[in-house]
Protein backbone atom coordinates (compact mmCIF):
# COMPACT_ATOMS: atom_id res chain seq x y z
CA UNK A 1 0.00 0.00 0.00
CA UNK A 2 1.33 3.46 -0.92
CA UNK A 3 0.57 6.71 0.89
CA UNK A 4 -2.20 7.46 -1.64
CA UNK A 5 -3.95 4.10 -1.30
CA UNK A 6 -7.08 3.91 0.81
CA UNK A 7 -6.65 1.45 3.71
CA UNK A 8 -8.85 -1.65 3.69
CA UNK A 9 -11.71 -1.18 6.19
CA UNK A 10 -11.17 -3.04 9.45
CA UNK A 11 -14.34 -5.10 9.09
CA UNK A 12 -13.05 -6.43 5.77
CA UNK A 13 -9.59 -7.18 7.18
CA UNK A 14 -11.05 -9.39 9.90
CA UNK A 15 -13.57 -11.10 7.61
CA UNK A 16 -12.96 -14.74 6.65
CA UNK A 17 -15.81 -14.89 4.16
CA UNK A 18 -14.99 -17.40 1.42
CA UNK A 19 -12.26 -19.10 3.48
CA UNK A 20 -12.27 -22.80 4.41
CA UNK A 21 -10.87 -23.73 7.82
CA UNK A 22 -9.92 -27.08 9.37
CA UNK A 23 -9.55 -27.19 13.14
CA UNK A 24 -8.18 -30.35 14.74
CA UNK A 25 -9.46 -31.17 18.20
CA UNK A 26 -12.15 -28.62 17.46
CA UNK A 27 -15.07 -30.25 19.24
CA UNK A 28 -14.35 -28.92 22.73
CA UNK A 29 -12.25 -26.52 24.82
CA UNK A 30 -9.85 -24.15 23.10
CA UNK A 31 -10.55 -25.86 19.79
CA UNK A 32 -14.26 -25.07 19.86
CA UNK A 33 -13.56 -21.50 20.97
CA UNK A 34 -11.40 -21.11 17.86
CA UNK A 35 -14.01 -22.85 15.70
CA UNK A 36 -16.71 -20.45 16.84
CA UNK A 37 -14.70 -17.29 16.20
CA UNK A 38 -13.63 -18.40 12.71
CA UNK A 39 -17.20 -19.40 11.84
CA UNK A 40 -18.51 -16.08 13.16
CA UNK A 41 -16.05 -14.29 10.85
CA UNK A 42 -17.54 -16.12 7.86
CA UNK A 43 -15.29 -19.14 7.33
CA UNK A 44 -16.65 -22.56 6.39
CA UNK A 45 -15.58 -24.92 9.14
CA UNK A 46 -14.43 -28.53 9.29
CA UNK A 47 -14.15 -29.88 12.83
CA UNK A 48 -11.65 -32.74 12.85
CA UNK A 49 -11.68 -34.65 16.12
CA UNK A 50 -10.88 -38.14 17.33
CA UNK A 51 -14.26 -38.15 19.11
CA UNK A 52 -16.71 -38.39 16.20
CA UNK A 53 -19.80 -37.91 18.39
CA UNK A 54 -18.54 -34.67 19.91
CA UNK A 55 -17.39 -33.43 16.51
CA UNK A 56 -20.84 -34.08 15.07
CA UNK A 57 -22.50 -32.38 18.02
CA UNK A 58 -20.28 -29.30 17.70
CA UNK A 59 -20.90 -29.05 13.95
CA UNK A 60 -24.66 -29.33 14.53
CA UNK A 61 -24.52 -26.47 17.05
CA UNK A 62 -22.88 -24.28 14.42
CA UNK A 63 -25.24 -25.18 11.58
CA UNK A 64 -28.21 -24.47 13.83
CA UNK A 65 -26.82 -20.94 14.21
CA UNK A 66 -26.58 -20.52 10.45
CA UNK A 67 -22.87 -21.22 9.98
CA UNK A 68 -21.41 -23.68 7.46
CA UNK A 69 -19.90 -26.53 9.44
CA UNK A 70 -18.72 -30.04 8.64
CA UNK A 71 -17.03 -32.69 10.73
CA UNK A 72 -14.72 -35.62 10.26
CA UNK A 73 -12.99 -38.12 12.51
CA UNK A 74 -9.22 -37.85 12.70
CA UNK A 75 -6.36 -39.31 14.73
CA UNK A 76 -3.64 -36.74 14.05
CA UNK A 77 -0.89 -39.19 15.01
CA UNK A 78 -1.95 -41.54 12.19
CA UNK A 79 -0.76 -40.50 8.73
CA UNK A 80 -3.54 -42.32 6.84
CA UNK A 81 -6.16 -40.71 9.08
CA UNK A 82 -4.69 -37.26 8.44
CA UNK A 83 -4.72 -37.83 4.66
CA UNK A 84 -8.38 -38.84 4.84
CA UNK A 85 -9.18 -35.80 6.96
CA UNK A 86 -7.68 -33.36 4.46
CA UNK A 87 -9.41 -35.14 1.56
CA UNK A 88 -12.76 -35.03 3.38
CA UNK A 89 -12.37 -31.36 4.24
CA UNK A 90 -11.45 -30.51 0.66
CA UNK A 91 -14.44 -32.43 -0.66
CA UNK A 92 -16.93 -30.94 1.80
CA UNK A 93 -15.76 -27.33 1.56
CA UNK A 94 -14.10 -27.23 -1.87
CA UNK A 95 -10.62 -26.66 -0.45
CA UNK A 96 -8.57 -25.69 2.59
CA UNK A 97 -7.29 -22.18 3.30
CA UNK A 98 -6.77 -22.26 7.07
CA UNK A 99 -5.48 -25.03 9.31
CA UNK A 100 -5.51 -24.83 13.09
CA UNK A 101 -3.43 -27.56 14.73
CA UNK A 102 -5.15 -27.67 18.10
CA UNK A 103 -5.40 -31.42 18.86
CA UNK A 104 -3.16 -32.41 21.73
CA UNK A 105 -2.80 -34.27 25.01
CA UNK A 106 -1.77 -32.96 28.42
CA UNK A 107 -0.69 -35.94 30.53
CA UNK A 108 1.02 -35.64 33.89
CA UNK A 109 3.50 -38.35 34.86
CA UNK A 110 6.87 -37.94 36.52
CA UNK A 111 10.07 -39.20 34.93
CA UNK A 112 10.53 -42.31 37.06
CA UNK A 113 6.99 -43.45 36.26
CA UNK A 114 6.85 -42.68 32.53
CA UNK A 115 7.75 -45.30 29.93
CA UNK A 116 9.40 -44.58 26.62
CA UNK A 117 6.21 -45.61 24.86
CA UNK A 118 4.16 -43.09 26.86
CA UNK A 119 6.65 -40.33 26.09
CA UNK A 120 6.55 -41.13 22.38
CA UNK A 121 2.74 -41.11 22.39
CA UNK A 122 2.70 -37.51 23.61
CA UNK A 123 5.16 -36.50 20.89
CA UNK A 124 3.21 -38.41 18.23
CA UNK A 125 0.04 -36.44 18.95
CA UNK A 126 1.33 -33.01 19.93
CA UNK A 127 4.28 -32.64 17.57
CA UNK A 128 4.13 -35.31 14.84
CA UNK A 129 0.40 -34.65 14.52
CA UNK A 130 1.11 -30.98 13.92
CA UNK A 131 3.67 -31.95 11.27
CA UNK A 132 1.37 -34.40 9.47
CA UNK A 133 -1.63 -32.07 9.37
CA UNK A 134 0.57 -29.22 8.17
CA UNK A 135 2.19 -31.42 5.50
CA UNK A 136 -1.05 -32.53 3.86
CA UNK A 137 -3.02 -29.33 4.36
CA UNK A 138 -0.22 -27.16 2.97
CA UNK A 139 -0.04 -29.45 -0.08
CA UNK A 140 -3.71 -28.69 -0.68
CA UNK A 141 -3.06 -24.95 -0.25
CA UNK A 142 -0.14 -25.05 -2.69
CA UNK A 143 -2.28 -26.91 -5.20
CA UNK A 144 -4.96 -24.20 -4.91
CA UNK A 145 -2.35 -21.43 -5.52
CA UNK A 146 -4.15 -19.00 -3.19
CA UNK A 147 -1.78 -19.02 -0.24
CA UNK A 148 -3.02 -19.99 3.18
CA UNK A 149 -2.57 -19.88 6.92
CA UNK A 150 -1.50 -22.45 9.51
CA UNK A 151 -1.91 -21.80 13.23
CA UNK A 152 -0.28 -24.16 15.72
CA UNK A 153 -1.35 -24.37 19.34
CA UNK A 154 1.85 -24.19 21.32
CA UNK A 155 2.15 -23.36 25.00
CA UNK A 156 4.14 -21.22 27.40
CA UNK A 157 5.66 -24.63 28.21
CA UNK A 158 7.70 -24.12 25.03
CA UNK A 159 9.46 -21.26 26.82
CA UNK A 160 9.41 -22.34 30.46
CA UNK A 161 8.93 -25.76 32.09
CA UNK A 162 5.43 -26.27 33.47
CA UNK A 163 5.94 -28.33 36.63
CA UNK A 164 7.09 -31.79 37.65
CA UNK A 165 5.56 -34.58 35.61
CA UNK A 166 5.18 -32.54 32.42
CA UNK A 167 8.47 -33.34 30.66
CA UNK A 168 6.78 -35.03 27.68
CA UNK A 169 4.26 -32.22 27.19
CA UNK A 170 6.87 -29.47 27.62
CA UNK A 171 9.20 -31.18 25.14
CA UNK A 172 6.44 -31.59 22.57
CA UNK A 173 5.47 -27.92 22.75
CA UNK A 174 9.09 -26.85 22.46
CA UNK A 175 9.17 -28.87 19.26
CA UNK A 176 5.99 -27.22 18.01
CA UNK A 177 7.62 -23.80 18.40
CA UNK A 178 10.62 -24.73 16.25
CA UNK A 179 8.42 -26.59 13.76
CA UNK A 180 6.36 -23.41 13.38
CA UNK A 181 9.44 -21.39 12.48
CA UNK A 182 10.80 -24.04 10.11
CA UNK A 183 7.49 -24.45 8.28
CA UNK A 184 7.10 -20.66 7.99
CA UNK A 185 10.48 -20.50 6.26
CA UNK A 186 9.67 -23.38 3.91
CA UNK A 187 6.10 -22.38 3.05
CA UNK A 188 6.64 -18.62 2.80
CA UNK A 189 7.37 -18.71 -0.96
CA UNK A 190 3.87 -20.19 -1.42
CA UNK A 191 2.33 -17.29 0.54
CA UNK A 192 1.40 -19.64 3.39
CA UNK A 193 1.83 -18.03 6.79
CA UNK A 194 2.63 -20.25 9.78
CA UNK A 195 2.30 -18.97 13.34
CA UNK A 196 1.67 -20.32 16.81
CA UNK A 197 -0.27 -19.35 19.90
CA UNK A 198 1.18 -20.04 23.35
CA UNK A 199 -1.63 -20.15 25.91
CA UNK A 200 -0.92 -19.85 29.60
CA UNK A 201 -3.26 -21.21 32.25
CA UNK A 202 -6.68 -21.73 30.66
CA UNK A 203 -9.95 -22.76 32.30
CA UNK A 204 -10.63 -25.82 30.15
CA UNK A 205 -11.64 -29.40 30.85
CA UNK A 206 -8.20 -30.54 29.72
CA UNK A 207 -6.61 -28.41 32.43
CA UNK A 208 -8.97 -29.83 35.03
CA UNK A 209 -8.21 -33.38 33.89
CA UNK A 210 -4.47 -32.72 34.14
CA UNK A 211 -4.79 -31.82 37.81
CA UNK A 212 -6.98 -34.79 38.81
CA UNK A 213 -4.01 -36.66 40.22
CA UNK A 214 -3.11 -33.80 42.57
CA UNK A 215 -4.66 -33.89 46.06
CA UNK A 216 -7.38 -31.26 46.47
CA UNK A 217 -5.53 -28.99 48.92
CA UNK A 218 -2.30 -29.17 46.92
CA UNK A 219 -4.20 -28.54 43.69
CA UNK A 220 -5.92 -25.47 45.13
CA UNK A 221 -2.61 -24.15 46.42
CA UNK A 222 -1.02 -24.63 42.99
CA UNK A 223 -3.92 -22.79 41.34
CA UNK A 224 -3.67 -19.89 43.80
CA UNK A 225 0.09 -19.75 43.32
CA UNK A 226 -0.34 -19.70 39.55
CA UNK A 227 -2.89 -16.88 39.61
CA UNK A 228 -0.80 -14.89 42.10
CA UNK A 229 2.16 -15.08 39.73
CA UNK A 230 0.05 -14.03 36.72
CA UNK A 231 0.15 -10.26 36.20
CA UNK A 232 -3.60 -10.09 35.52
CA UNK A 233 -4.33 -12.23 38.56
CA UNK A 234 -6.59 -14.78 36.89
CA UNK A 235 -6.79 -17.80 34.59
CA UNK A 236 -7.56 -17.31 30.91
CA UNK A 237 -10.79 -18.10 29.09
CA UNK A 238 -10.97 -20.19 25.89
CA UNK A 239 -12.39 -17.29 23.88
CA UNK A 240 -9.25 -15.30 24.62
CA UNK A 241 -7.42 -17.87 22.49
CA UNK A 242 -10.23 -17.88 19.91
CA UNK A 243 -9.82 -14.14 19.36
CA UNK A 244 -6.06 -14.42 18.83
CA UNK A 245 -6.60 -17.27 16.36
CA UNK A 246 -9.05 -15.09 14.45
CA UNK A 247 -6.46 -12.32 14.30
CA UNK A 248 -3.77 -14.67 12.95
CA UNK A 249 -6.15 -16.22 10.40
CA UNK A 250 -7.26 -12.85 9.07
CA UNK A 251 -5.59 -10.23 6.91
CA UNK A 252 -4.94 -8.26 10.10
CA UNK A 253 -1.88 -10.53 10.38
CA UNK A 254 -0.96 -10.54 6.69
CA UNK A 255 2.74 -9.80 7.32
CA UNK A 256 3.24 -12.04 10.35
CA UNK A 257 4.80 -15.49 9.98
CA UNK A 258 7.10 -17.71 12.00
CA UNK A 259 5.98 -16.13 15.27
CA UNK A 260 4.42 -17.38 18.49
CA UNK A 261 2.02 -15.09 20.33
CA UNK A 262 2.07 -15.60 24.08
CA UNK A 263 -1.40 -15.34 25.67
CA UNK A 264 -0.70 -15.93 29.35
CA UNK A 265 -2.00 -12.92 31.27
CA UNK A 266 1.58 -11.93 32.07
CA UNK A 267 2.66 -15.21 33.70
CA UNK A 268 6.07 -15.39 32.03
CA UNK A 269 7.04 -11.80 32.84
CA UNK A 270 6.57 -12.23 36.58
Amino acid sequence: MTSTDKPTPSNELISLKGKRAVITGGATGLGYAIVYRLAEAGAAICIADIDSDKAREAATQLTEQGYEAHCTTCDVSNESSVKQMVEAAGKDMGGVDILVNNAGVFPRKELDQMTGQEFEKVLSINMTGTFLCSKYSSAKMIEQKKGGCIINLGSIAALHPTYKGMSAYDSSKGGVLMLTKSLALELGPHNIRVNAIAPGGMLTQAMMNATKGIPTREGLNKLKEFMHRTALGRMGYPDEIGKVALFLASDMASYITGEMIVVDGGYLIS
